[in-house]
């Protein structure tokens, strides 16, 4: 598969960490941030590499040539092959995609040149496979979601909606575009643009893609940050030292902190059915916020018989998710899934949904979720801990072969195990 890397910004919002190069040659621990990228892709097997290149592209193409030199960082050859393709005015993130279409005849990698990531492109590729669409974008949750584009999809991963930063919202699943992107050869006979075009990517061609169902997510924890502002810039550059990025790509072992959700994430009041009566208990998003810094993922396992017995939807059993991952996002914090039981095995509620009321493996005290969450993610079981407050959660936990932690016995709060334990 060819990778296309778009390597042309100038980086006004970074200029103060280095602005006599281009944004993707700002050294991270000595190294270009695109040295990262090609390593990250070379590791994989992707080594035919396009970069479009703009401002100050002879500083790149002088040092990368045609993929065979030797990087002055490590000593050793880049082992890829680069093409360029030099932009002579600024063609938006977009428009030289169209000057290249004779080149782009399979379905093809579509990178930023101002990332850093290490993600099991194999996992990617067979998801978009799976949709058949035109084109899969990457998902994740992150840190600032309140100034980020927020992706909505259905649970099939098709993108519904699209909500750039000046779009009105309420509450949304915390799921932002990443930069990274597979795109089919046909997107450039779907829109008539002229050659040399300045053209949105996403406004402008995957934004229109969501009419015919044609443009899907593949969510994912994995490590990918751009480096646009001086704080993530100095953010990654620790993340790179400390093994963080590295370790987060599911090719390796995970570890993780499951969450029950009522008691442990927002205060209890029994079954909860109305949205407005969500809410977090204290010191919850620093907690959430100190796992993901840790490198943990943080994972929500609850049970919810509340949709067996009739008395909420799964549309609004979605809002109020929505609204927790809104309120953590608000205060820098970020869930990286939430898996949720709807079964309850005893009947007789009026107005109940038959079909769910069943004896499932789901349902707390079985460990049904937390095995299902480690076969997703490949999360080491061993190594992580399921946090709750009721007893069920603890069951749910040691059978699963995680450390149980009861909130209410072994700690006060969720804040009080991330201090004493993480």
């Amino acid at each position: 598969m060819k990778t296309v890397i778009m390597a042309g910004g100038r980086g006004t919002r970074i200029a103060s960490i280095n602005s006599e190069v281009p944004k993707p040659m700002i050294p991270l621990s000595g190294k270009p941030v695109l040295e990262y990228e090609i390593e990250a892709l070379r590791r994989q097997g992707l080594t035919d590499i396009l970069l479009i290149v703009g401002y100050l592209g002879d500083t790149i193409q002088s040092y990368f040539g045609d993929g065979s030199k030797v990087s002055p960082v490590t000593g050793e050859t880049f082992g890829v092959n680069i093409e360029y393709f030099v932009e002579n005015k600024p063609l938006g993130t977009a428009g030289a995609l169209f000057s290249l279409k004779e080149k782009l005849t399979e379905d093809f990698l579509l990178l930023n040149g101002d990332i850093i990531f290490d993600i099991d492109f194999n996992r990617f590729v067979k998801e978009h496979h799976n949709k058949k669409g035109l084109a899969t974008i990457i998902t994740h949750p992150n840190n600032h979601p309140y100034d980020s584009g927020i992706i909505i999809a259905d649970e099939d991963g098709k993108v519904l909606n699209w909500l750039h930063k000046e779009d009105s919202r309420k509450w949304y699943r915390n799921r932002v575009n990443a930069g990274v992107h597979i795109l089919s050869p046909k997107i450039m006979d779907k829109f008539n643009f002229d050659v040399d075009e300045k053209i949105d990517l996403d406004r402008q061609i995957l934004k229109p893609l969501i009419e015919d169902g044609e443009l899907y997510i593949y969510d994912t924890p994995e490590y990918i940050k751009d480096m646009g502002t001086p704080d993530r810039f100095y953010l990654i550059e620790n993340d790179i030292k400390s093994g963080k990025v590295e370790q987060k790509n599911l090719q390796h072992k995970q570890k993780a902190v499951f969450l029950d959700r009522d008691g442990t994430i927002n205060k209890y009041v029994g079954f909860l059915r109305d949205i407005d009566e969500f809410e977090l208990l204290p010191g919850v998003s620093k907690a959430i916020r100190k796992i993901n810094e840790s490198g943990y993922l943080v994972i929500v396992v609850t049970n919810q018989p509340v949709i067996a017995r009739g008395e909420v939807t799964y549309e609004e059993l979605n809002e109020i998710h929505n609204k927790m991952e809104t309120l953590l996002g608000q205060d820098g914090a970020y869930l990286d899934a939430i898996y949720y039981c709807p079964h309850h095995p005893d009947s007789g509620y009026e107005g109940e949904v038959k079909e769910l009321k069943i004896h499932c493996e789901c349902r707390k005290p079985k460990p049904g979720m937390l095995l299902k969450a480690a076969e997703d993610y490949n999360i080491s079981l061993s190594e992580s801990f399921m946090v709750g407050d009721g007893e069920n959660d603890i069951i749910a936990g040691a059978t699963a072969g995680c450390k149980s932690i009861r909130i209410g016995g072994d700690v006060n709060s969720l804040l009080d195990f991330v201090n004493n334990y993480l």
